[in-house]
């Protein structure tokens, strides 16, 4: 069941590769009522306690496939749906350490009835919530 936050309670982890701690996961959800197209977002933006990481830092992770934010804009065949969360990986060598951490992220999306050109001015708040990662 999906929290009713863009930012999801679940799946708030470290990522490790080949025994090394090179990230963070978390899950999100369009709170877009029809959902999106992949070609229709905007790059995220993720702060954790201030820190905040962007473009190639990021990948997103819809029904099991990952892709770069600079790919997203070419994929006008991808749907991410209002009842699947997106994981968004996030690339820190180390992690995150165990504990609380104010998170806050932030995406756009242009919509499909408004002109290109008004893209600008659908600019979406950025969402915050405190998260633990458990070890």
């Amino acid at each position: 069941m999906l929290d009713r936050e863009c930012i999801q309670s679940r799946g708030f982890r470290n990522v490790e590769i080949n025994g090394e701690i090179c990230g963070f996961q978390l899950k999100i959800r369009s709170l877009y009522y029809r959902g999106v197209w992949l070609s229709q977002l905007r790059p995220a933006t993720v702060k954790v306690d201030g820190e905040t990481f962007s473009g190639d830092q990021i990948t997103w992770t819809i029904s099991g496939v990952t892709y770069e934010q600079d790919e997203m804009l070419k994929l006008g065949d991808v749907f991410w749906g209002l009842l699947e969360p997106a994981t968004l990986t996030v690339k820190k060598a180390g992690g995150l350490k165990v504990g609380s951490h104010e998170i806050e992220v932030k995406y756009e999306y242009s919509s499909s009835y408004f002109p290109p050109a008004m893209d600008t001015l659908l600019s979406s708040t950025p969402h915050t919530r405190t998260l633990t990662i458990v070890q």
